[in-house]
């Protein structure tokens, strides 16, 4: 059995659920209504007739009411009665994410979806959705309107405000999956038990939230082509949604820049990733390494080379070349630390900062050596001799800073493997 090696807890790899002929049911399908006391019985209805007809497990559809104004209780109410499948709860506060929220955590299902009350999407994608994460094949699916084979029938309105919402996120957040707010979407219960409590919104941000922090996690995200046809009268307040959502955007944003997201609760807690198994792990992980420490060192190199410019018209060239080495270097820690290392949340950051001065203090030492042997050779050697010295000394440092970095500062803990008598007491 698997471990997660920076919570400590020990929990199931990801396995095919089994069909069930009592219990639980395998899926639980929640829809989110607010003063929908028109249309809800007859989407009710129509959803389960095509869960009954073509889902081969067990299943529940879960009605949550977001403190509607109108008779819609009623009707729920009315399902709950009438159909074993049907449940019906009542929430006094509005909000998607709160509802589904609200209905994840108590669900005793451990596949947990949801669709907007309009069935919008084409039915014929709900089991393509959940087939992943039955099979464990997948972390959470989302229906992608944006999908090149999806056929979609919406204005030119919603069209435009969708695919900009999608830039937004792949610019801002790097996002890679294509549709955040499509109303179709589900998860694996054990995945949702660790990435709920996480999720702060309760409003239409909460899906675009979850998804975000699951793909920075490195879950995995199944997208699955849907047919769309718009609404009309959809009660979505498209420019109060948008500012909600762009607010979203900025709050998620500074705290993954911030480190302020313990994500480490949601790595690769449900089994192995196998680019680490094996004996080529080490290698890989070291080219992955390399990789981002040269992207990283390009970047500050660029930086100090700048500052040092700015600083030389000021000061003496040991002084600016210090004052620049030292911006630099805090930033360089801190751009190793996350994207590097893969070292998220504040944990031992100021250690971190630490330990990388040290090696900035190395880095001094053989810069600043190197413009004093060019002083002493040439007496005032011009700026860009200055410069060219420079670039071959931090070239040598770069090497001896990713040794230290790798070594030293962020060194690879291992967690010892269970042995097979473990593994068979478990």
């Amino acid at each position: 059995m698997p471990t997660d090696t920076t919570s400590g807890d020990t929990l199931p790899a990801r396995e095919h659920l089994p069909a069930r002929t009592a219990g639980p049911p395998v899926l639980d399908v929640t829809i989110p209504v607010y003063n929908e006391e028109r249309d809800l019985e007859r989407c009710v209805l129509r959803l389960h007739d095509h869960l009954t007809r073509t889902f081969p497990y067990g299943f529940r559809i879960t009605i949550a009411d977001n403190a509607s104004t109108d008779r819609t209780p009623a009707v729920a109410a009315r399902l709950d009665a009438r159909i074993p499948e049907v449940r019906s709860c009542r929430l006094e506060q509005k909000g998607r994410g709160r509802a589904l929220h609200a209905v994840w955590s108590h669900s005793d299902a451990p596949v947990l979806a949801y669709m907007d009350v309009d069935l919008s999407t084409g039915l014929n994608a709900l089991l393509p959705l959940v087939a992943p994460l039955i099979s464990g094949h997948s972390d959470l699916a989302i229906g992608s309107r944006l999908a090149r084979t999806s056929r979609v029938v919406r204005g030119p309105k919603r069209e435009f405000v969708s695919r900009a919402y999608n830039v937004i996120l792949k610019s801002s957040l790097s996002a890679r999956f294509s549709d955040a707010q499509c109303g179709f979407k589900a998860v694996r219960a054990d995945v949702a038990a660790r990435l709920l409590p996480m999720v702060e919104d309760t409003g239409w941000f909460f899906d675009t939230e979850m998804l975000v922090l699951a793909e920075r996690a490195g879950l995995r995200i199944h997208e699955v082509p849907v047919d769309w046809v718009d609404d009309p009268d959809s009660r979505v307040h498209i420019v109060r949604t948008a500012v909600e959502d762009l607010k979203g955007v900025w709050r998620v944003g500074r705290a993954l820049a911030v480190g302020a997201l313990p994500l480490d609760r949601l790595s690769r807690p449900f089994g192995d990733d196998p680019r680490e198994a094996g004996a080529d792990g080490a290698p890989r992980r070291l080219v992955r390494q390399l990789a981002g420490f040269c992207v990283v060192g390009v970047l500050s190199t660029l930086v100090y080379l700048a500052l040092y410019s700015l600083f030389r018209t000021h000061l003496g060239a040991q002084a600016a070349n210090a004052a620049a080495l030292l911006v630099s270097a805090v930033a360089n820690t801190a751009a190793n630390r996350r994207l590097t290392f893969g070292v998220r949340g504040r944990n031992r950051a100021v250690r971190h900062q630490l330990q990388g001065l040290v090696v900035f203090a190395i880095g001094l030492a053989l810069t600043s050596g190197s413009l004093a042997a060019l002083d002493t050779a040439t007496g005032s050697p011009p700026h860009t001799t200055e410069l060219a010295v420079l670039v071959a000394a931090n070239l040598a440092a770069t090497v001896l800073r990713f040794l230290l970095l790798r070594a030293w500062v962020f060194p690879e803990r291992r967690v010892p493997s269970p042995t097979s008598g473990e593994r068979t007491a478990r």
